[in-house]
């Protein structure tokens, strides 16, 4: 049996919970018992909290909390677990050194025939996002732990085209990664409210001794969007978009981040969006031109006759 198997099949053994000596070891293994010896020393030095008690009722254990972690995964599991590091290296997560320790563990205890197997459904998984930025990855790791210690942070930072920089004591409360960007959700000192501050646009941070209590039922989740997203309250100006056409392409359309939003109604070859009328004759004519001809408007006139407009002014701007 090779050594790595022999160091698992001594762990598992270990994990029952109860003492075993390295006499019941050797006997049940079928080794001599020097090398048993040889085999706990080695895995006490790679950390495992072996606890080892002399005299007659004496033997190997390991420490409770150490019996309770999962220290084998399954085929699934650890492909799940390679998959979720894929993941989280694209998002640009700072954990990218610890991933690997871990990953290399994994890989570690694995034999070939386990390994070749995990590897060939984690090369079968690519995760293509935009470009990350390796300069905010000190900054996630001191956000996540004011986070989770609930220490106050000081920031520089600037807002999108503004200078200088301004300096804000910010509480933070969650982290949120959405559209390929990072943002920290907190009170902010400065403007006496919760705020949300993109990462990517940090010039500095530092851990406080402040300590902050968190708002009970505080959803960061709710607040994002709320602030990216608001509702429609007042129904004046609100308008219908009605759009007809290919079922692939409405089904894109209504899962857009922005006009997904307002869906109303949907079937198979119709959607129906309730958005203010400066919106739809601004922005929205920009985000249907791509789809060509799949995508037909019903409602508003206002709109065919403003696509039209943007169209010309296309056309006259590229002549050459």
């Amino acid at each position: 049996m090779p050594k790595i198997d022999n160091m698992l099949a001594i762990l598992w053994m270990l994990r029952s919970g109860k003492k075993v000596t390295a006499q019941q070891i050797s006997e049940k293994l079928e080794m001599n018992i020097r090398t048993v010896y040889r085999y706990i020393d080695t895995i006490s030095t790679s950390g495992v909290p072996i606890v080892s008690e002399p005299g007659h009722n004496g033997g190997y254990s390991l420490l409770n909390h150490f019996v309770e972690a999962p220290l084998f995964f399954d085929f699934e599991e650890q492909t799940s677990l390679f998959h979720a590091a894929v993941f989280a290296e694209e998002a640009g997560y700072y954990g990218g050194e610890a991933l690997d320790r871990a990953l290399s563990k994994l890989s570690h205890h694995s034999n070939q025939e386990q390994e070749t197997k995990v590897n060939q459904h984690v090369t079968s998984l690519e995760v293509i996002s935009g470009i990350r930025s390796s300069s905010i990855e000190p900054f996630l790791k001191e956000l996540e732990q004011a986070v989770a210690d609930g220490y106050s942070v000081n920031i520089l930072y600037y807002k999108s085209g503004e200078k200088p920089l301004s300096e804000r004591l910010v509480d933070p409360y969650r982290m949120i990664y959405w559209n390929n960007k990072w943002y920290v959700i907190g009170y902010c000192h400065l403007r006496n409210d919760i705020r949300s501050f993109r990462v990517d646009r940090m010039e500095r941070l530092m851990l406080t001794e402040n300590t902050f209590n968190r708002p009970e039922n505080f959803s960061a989740r709710d607040f994002f969007v709320k602030n990216l997203l608001p509702t429609i309250k007042d129904m004046d100006g609100i308008i219908s978009l009605v759009l007809h056409g290919d079922k692939s392409a409405l089904d894109d359309i209504c899962h857009h981040w922005f006009l997904g939003h307002y869906l109303q109604e949907r079937t198979s070859n119709q959607a129906v969006f309730l958005l203010e009328k400066e919106i739809i004759h601004t922005y929205v004519p920009y985000l249907l031109l791509p789809y060509n001809t799949s995508i037909k408007v019903m409602e508003p006139i206002s709109l065919k006759k403003r696509m039209i407009e943007v169209l010309t002014e296309l056309i006259e701007f590229h002549q050459v």
